[in-house]
């Protein structure tokens, strides 16, 4: 029987049905007191709200399960770089105020005691105090530290912001009347030396316009009443212009001394085109012949281009002076080479694509192997040509008849004169050939441009026997507000070459 009763002994104490009183506290009991007293205790500015939570013995070691878990007082916040013991008790003791229910029985009186010893005690108003508050200055990096991290955003003004806008003036700078100027799509009736005097054909005499003083002289005039002029070419250095008339001659005249040098008679028809390289002057006629002259000798005529079926109204030596470029009525494009003496002229390229007369033809200043040419009325287009390949770059159709092209250097852009059916100036972005502004005003066809020797103004002629002077390609041009509104006519200068 007593082995029985020891038996039952041993069973009552294996058996866990009871609490064991004298046992440690279990884990999930400590959690819960944990938590039970930092929701009971109170917080105070003078006192971290993490004192209890630091005085756990054992702490959880899972991220994340504790969210409620504030930074202790030493370690801080990992993403703040300074935060002192000072500034995490204000954050403590304002985080808890915002869960207070607000009095609103306290009186001025009490509001200023407050406020009186926060300042004495803090250096601040604790009402006006930041939660958060980042301290002290970043480090400099170390020299020669290079940051391979792309910049995406910033606050800086970007190119495209400060950019200036462009201003393009939608009506002439000048306007010269030009009485019986002959109203002939073939003729070159206007060229603007590098002299910057500005020369003009009306019926059978040549006008001079010193463009910055405004003078106009009368150069010279014709004997027959029924001859007129046909081509005006300045030299180089702007001492000497080339003058081509219908009774077949070319007439040189020093300009500066008022005096004709000589007259070349060598073509059997009209001089419709002239153009200089260095002492070589080159001229094309109605029969389609080119000729080379040789300005210094006797025997100027060094020999004949033939090739043009019909009147060769567009010639224009490249800037480089390898090439040159001539247009005709039969819808040819002919490129030439330099000229040789004792050779006979080749030609290097031969265009038909265009599908009527090519008049208007303009070498490239900063690429000197592209030649940009326009088509008359059957035409209309301006096609793009690359002399070293021979190819056609690009070709835009204007909807309007093309008597002259230009290149404008300073923004790069290519400028072209119109007649039927549009009878006005496009300034077109180059090599993308997009519409840049159009500049309106000639009441017929205009007849052919030129450009400045500074490059900032065209010079358009128009059958409405007009000049207009067009100042459109200033550099970095400076217009106020006033200036941006559309001038009347009244202000533009109106003057008479006569």
């Amino acid at each position: 029987m007593a082995q029985f009763g020891f038996e039952n002994d041993i069973h009552s104490i294996l058996k866990l049905d009871m609490p064991i009183t004298n046992a440690p506290m279990a884990r999930w009991q400590r959690k819960a007191s944990s938590s039970n007293a930092s929701a009971s205790s109170g917080l105070s500015p003078g006192k971290s709200a993490n004192v209890s939570l630091s005085s756990s013995k054992t702490p959880s070691k899972t991220p994340g399960k504790n969210k409620k878990q504030t930074p202790s007082k030493m370690g801080g916040d990992r993403f703040i770089p300074t935060r002192n013991s000072k500034q995490m008790d204000v954050a403590s003791f304002l985080l808890s105020k915002e869960n207070e229910p607000v009095d609103t029985n306290n009186s001025t009186g009490t509001i200023e005691s407050q406020k009186a010893w926060s300042m004495s005690l803090n250096g601040y108003n604790i009402e006006d105090a930041k939660i958060l508050h980042l301290g002290g200055k970043p480090l400099n990096a170390p020299e020669g530290y290079q940051n391979n991290l792309k910049v995406l955003y910033s606050q800086g003004a970007t190119p495209a912001s400060v950019k200036k806008t462009r201003y393009i003036s939608s009506t002439p700078d000048r306007i010269l009347d030009a009485p019986e100027l002959r109203n002939d799509f073939y003729l070159n009736l206007l060229d603007w030396s590098s002299r910057n005097v500005l020369a003009v054909a009306l019926h059978n005499s040549v006008y001079l316009l010193d463009a910055s003083q405004g003078d106009v002289t009368l150069l010279m005039k014709l004997d027959r009443e029924e001859d007129y002029i046909c081509s005006l070419s300045w030299s180089t250095d702007g001492s000497y212009l080339a003058i081509g008339t219908s009774d077949c001659k070319i007439h040189l005249w020093d300009v500066y001394n008022q005096k004709r040098l000589r007259s070349m008679a060598s073509h059997t028809s009209r001089v419709v085109s002239l153009s200089w390289n260095d002492h070589v002057l080159s001229s094309g006629s109605r029969s389609g012949h080119i000729h080379h002259h040789d300005v210094r000798v006797e025997d100027h005529h060094l020999f004949t281009l033939t090739g043009h079926s019909q009147e060769v109204c567009g010639l224009q030596w490249s800037p480089d002076g390898r090439y040159l470029a001539s247009g005709g009525n039969d819808n040819m494009v002919y490129v030439w080479p330099r000229v040789q003496e004792g050779t006979a002229g080749q030609s290097i390229h031969s265009w038909s694509e265009h599908q009527g007369a090519v008049k208007a033809l303009a070498w490239c200043p900063w690429q000197p192997n592209i030649l940009a040419s326009g088509g008359g009325t059957s035409d209309r287009h301006i096609r793009i040509w690359n002399v070293n390949s021979g190819s056609c770059i690009s070709s835009l159709d204007t909807q309007s008849q093309i008597s002259s092209l230009v290149f404008a250097p300073n923004y790069k852009e290519l400028v072209s004169a119109h007649g039927y059916a549009h009878n006005n100036v496009v300034i077109w972005k180059y090599p993308a050939l997009t519409r840049v502004a159009e500049l309106n005003g000639h009441e017929d066809r205009v007849l052919s441009l030129i450009l400045s020797p500074d490059c900032s103004t065209v010079a358009t002629v128009a059958g409405d026997e007009t000049i207009r002077l067009w100042k459109s390609f200033e550099m970095d041009p400076v217009k106020k507000s006033k200036e941006r509104l559309v001038k009347s006519t009244s202000s533009v200068i109106h003057q008479s070459i006569r």
